[in-house]
């Protein structure tokens, strides 16, 4: 019963303050792909950290059950939140820094304010980068939080987000071929019309050999053979005459 208690007083301990927000998917209903195999859309982080207008605002991407261990004072671009280990060893990394002239509160009307995590491919395996918004590497689920730093000090954070899944390829083999009435119907129905368009086309086939060959006959003339009279003739002198 002590745990839940000694982690809601560990920001504290550190002088980190907890902002009441939590960061969430967008329900802009103009963003699409909200989430896709590597990559979700965030809602930015407008007017979180107003209190705080020197800091730099950070975007802590975890696997879930990483979130109770992950070390705010750890620092960006360290071996220990680097993108380029995660998500084994590194188990959280830090990305998409921005200042909160990036995050103006209130939001304007009309604009479309988002942040896609793991947008960028260039830098996936940079370790030149180690703040690099790369794809992510599985389906999750993963947490995430906006942490504030003054210099290299953790001032404020958020609470973590609920656990956010990415879209998963079905197998082929778990794809049914008979589960669903309306594609049987359509298999039959692209089968009978198959076979009835290979008869029509045979029966053209046959038409047009048979026309083919009739006019070819029409264009000969055949005349019927006249009788032929054999006349007989009786030759005197194969006949035995009589004795004289």
């Amino acid at each position: 019963t002590m745990l839940p208690l000694l982690l809601l007083l560990l920001p504290a301990a550190h002088g980190i303050a907890r902002v009441p927000d939590t960061p969430k998917l967008t329900e802009d209903p103009r963003v699409e792909g909200l989430t896709t195999g590597t990559t979700f859309v965030l809602e930015q982080p407008r007017c979180f950290f107003q209190d705080y207008g020197d800091a730099v605002i950070w975007l802590v991407v975890a696997l879930d059950e990483a979130t109770s261990t992950f070390n705010d004072s750890a620092g960006p671009g360290t071996p220990e939140t680097a993108f380029q280990g995660f998500p084994s060893p590194v188990r959280a990394y830090m990305t998409l820094n921005a200042t909160l002239g990036s995050y103006p509160c209130p939001k304007p009307d009309g604009e479309i304010t988002v942040l896609r995590v793991g947008s960028e491919t260039s830098c996936a395996r940079d370790a030149t980068r180690p703040t690099c918004n790369g794809p992510l590497p599985g389906p999750g689920p993963y947490r995430v939080k906006f942490l504030a730093l003054q210099g290299s000090e953790p001032v404020a954070d958020t609470d973590w987000s609920s656990p956010i899944m990415l879209r998963t390829a079905k197998s082929p083999d778990s794809i049914s071929t008979t589960g669903s009435g309306h594609s049987a119907g359509m298999i039959a129905i692209t089968t009978i019309l198959s076979i009835l368009f290979a008869i029509l086309l045979a029966a053209l086939v046959a038409m047009l050999v048979f026309w083919g060959s009739d006019s070819c006959g029409g264009s000969s003339t055949f005349s019927k053979p006249e009788a032929v009279t054999v006349r007989r003739y009786n030759t005197h002198h194969v006949y035995d005459q009589p004795a004289a």
